[in-house]
């Protein structure tokens, strides 16, 4: 743990995808952004090789040149494909023209705008969470959680207002990554005959005792007393740890809590920690 960092817990292992000079991950595009439907005839061989490489081709956008440009994204990262007039040949990257103006950025958000923002809803709504909250909350956030992790469970308190008032459904996707016991301790709340009580219970039970320690400037990770670690994790609950472990690195995100949240105009965003300061911007209003 990095006492220096005050609102989250870095993971044992990292991947850095994108990540903004703050710790922010955004995918910004303009929600009210249509989609454009790549027509007839069928895409080059070359896109098409692409596309067996786990490319998503989303559509065209306008390119000069006599090329012809697509819309692709990798995950969550957007990527530009030009076409040669021969249909042979891609190229990736960003166009710019005689005055040294981008040709590229805004066309490409606005084709993928609707879709990138689809797509990492689906994939976090098919995730293994628990739910915190009332079903029937107007604003929906997910939050990759480490049982362990004290700023998972400082999150936990600050968000009770709006969790409380029925204005928030948090969403804690478990996973185990700061301490040794972290899986067994994840896998034994997802795997519980009630996981919204059973996480209730452990986070509620962990409050005081947190705020203690983050106060005095030496965070440590939640103990083992309130959760006892499974001794053997099942393969089923692991299946569904390195899943969500997964989608966490595809995103970038290398530190618990990291919260995933639609905004006002439906943009999604991402961030690692939740420090008091943005808690108005993540859950909106209280």
């Amino acid at each position: 743990m990095n006492p220096a960092n005050s609102a989250s817990c870095p993971r044992l292992r990292s991947s850095a995808i994108v990540r903004s000079t703050t710790g922010a991950l955004i995918i910004a595009f303009a929600s009210a952004a249509a989609s454009f439907a790549i027509a007839a005839p069928a895409l080059p061989a070359a896109l098409q090789a692409l596309e067996k490489k786990g490319l998503t081709i989303v559509g065209t956008f306008p390119s000069p040149g006599g090329l012809t440009a697509y819309a692709a994204h990798a995950g969550t990262e957007p990527v530009a494909l030009y076409v040669t007039p021969d249909g042979k040949h891609v190229i990736a990257g960003t166009l710019f023209d005689a005055t040294g103006t981008n040709l590229t950025t805004a066309r490409l958000e606005k084709v993928l705008a609707k879709p990138m923002t689809d797509a990492v809803w689906e994939q976090l709504e098919k995730s293994h969470w628990i739910a915190d909250g009332r079903a029937d909350a107007p604003r929906t956030v997910y939050v990759f959680t480490d049982p362990n992790c004290p700023y998972c469970n400082k999150l936990w308190a600050d968000a009770r207002p709006w969790v409380d008032a029925g204005k928030v459904q948090l969403r804690h996707i478990m996973v185990g990554i700061l301490t040794p016991t972290s899986a067994a301790k994840a896998a034994a709340l997802l795997g519980d005959r009630n996981p919204v009580a059973a996480l209730d219970a452990y986070e509620r039970g962990h409050v005081a005792s947190t705020a203690k320690t983050l106060a005095s400037g030496r965070p440590k990770p939640l103990g083992d007393e309130s959760l006892k670690p499974l001794a053997v994790v099942p393969a089923a609950l692991a299946v569904k740890l390195d899943a969500n472990a997964a989608l966490m690195a595809a995103y970038g995100l290398g530190a618990t809590p990291a919260v995933v949240w639609k905004d006002a105009k439906g943009s999604v965003q991402m961030r690692q920690g939740a420090p008091e300061s943005d808690l108005a911007t993540i859950f909106g209003p209280r």
